[in-house]
């Protein structure tokens, strides 16, 4: 396939249009003093969904391990070992993304008074080094099988049966919890859909390299063994590097500023400049930090007001966790904080 002018031409108006539709919702939440979409009780239905969704790969997980534990003993497969300690992993990572979700639904506003937002990508960070972890160790034990003679890998009939059947029941039931936990927006419940589906890999995985050092040769389990590390690193390693940005405070897209900006323009007749529009990663949500000039004769009583309801529409949006106003009555200054622009 070619890439012509005529693509650029319609990728232009597909970014004007998605440009407009933010505007159009930037001026509904003007007018209406909110922003279109669920109502509060769709709202807490969804929560309860969520946290539904949680509960049920839980205890799936738990269910799953016990499982294929005793796959793990009838098969002695080191494949299948392996793919059974990235499910007691499960098991812990589970807990780590609960506590998550739990700690950021219990605000303290005396001990954490900007909230625990970023509860969540440090929940995630921390599952996605326990597993990258495994991967590590998993690498080093295949290496050593590999290396000796000791590998002597059979399997009798009855065995066969219950490592067969058991790697595929636990396969389906993880493909289930997959297409479940995808349809949510929810970062925890889709960092279960990505576990599961995970799950469903290495299921595949171990079981055709069990089978295959059964009916072929002796050194494909633990090469099966290595190639369930490899993907693990890769994976969760990917998904390191995408929530170390909602952690160090990463600027929003320009489309989203623009809309911010627009917003804030729109807001109210007097402003008469806006000297700074920002928008920073605070957990799965952002920061905002505006400031807008007004007339220097106007009465602080209005210009507090003015300042404040913008405030309080900004914090409507469902991306904002926060947002600052600042007040001024001239934009020739240096920015605030200069410190941090050295």
């Amino acid at each position: 396939m070619t890439y012509g002018p005529e693509d650029d031409v319609a990728e232009y108006y597909q970014q004007q249009v998605e440009m407009l539709e933010g505007f159009n919702e930037m001026d509904a939440l003007a007018e209406r003093g909110f922003v279109p979409g669920m109502s509060k009780e769709e709202r807490e239905d969804l929560a309860k969904s969520e946290t539904f969704a949680i509960r049920i790969s839980n205890i799936a997980n738990m269910i799953l391990f016990i499982a294929k534990v005793y796959a793990s003993v009838q098969s002695g497969s080191l494949a299948i070992i392996a793919s059974t300690l990235d499910s007691l992993l499960d098991l812990l990572s589970g807990f780590i993304l609960w506590f998550t979700a739990f700690s950021m639904s219990t605000p303290n506003p005396y001990q954490y008074p900007i909230g625990k937002k970023r509860m969540q990508p440090l929940g995630i960070l921390v599952f996605a080094s326990v597993m990258a972890t495994l991967g590590l160790q998993i690498i080093l034990e295949s290496t050593r099988q590999l290396l000796s003679d000791e590998s002597d890998f059979s399997l009798n009939k009855e065995q066969e049966f219950w490592l067969v059947g058991i790697m595929l029941s636990v396969t389906l039931v993880k493909l289930l919890l997959v297409l479940y936990c995808r349809s949510f927006t929810n970062e925890i419940v889709k960092a279960y859909a990505q576990d599961h589906f995970f799950d469903v890999i290495t299921n595949i995985i171990g079981l055709i390299a069990a089978l295959l050092a059964h009916y072929v040769s002796d050194w494909m389990d633990p090469v099966g063994a290595i190639i369930l590390a490899l993907y693990t690193i890769r994976t969760w390693s990917m998904t390191v590097l995408e929530n170390v940005n909602s952690l160090v405070g990463k600027s929003a897209t320009p489309d989203f500023l623009q809309k911010l900006t627009y917003l804030c323009w729109n807001h109210h007749k007097a402003i008469r400049h806006i000297d700074t529009v920002r928008a920073y990663t605070f957990g799965s949500h952002y920061f905002v930090e505006v400031d807008i000039v007004l007339p220097a004769s106007m009465p602080l009583q209005i210009a507090h007001d003015i300042g404040e309801t913008l405030q309080e529409k900004l914090e409507l949006l469902p991306e904002i966790e926060r947002a600052f106003v600042h007040l001024d009555y001239e934009y020739t200054h240096k920015p605030e904080h200069a410190q941090a622009h050295l």
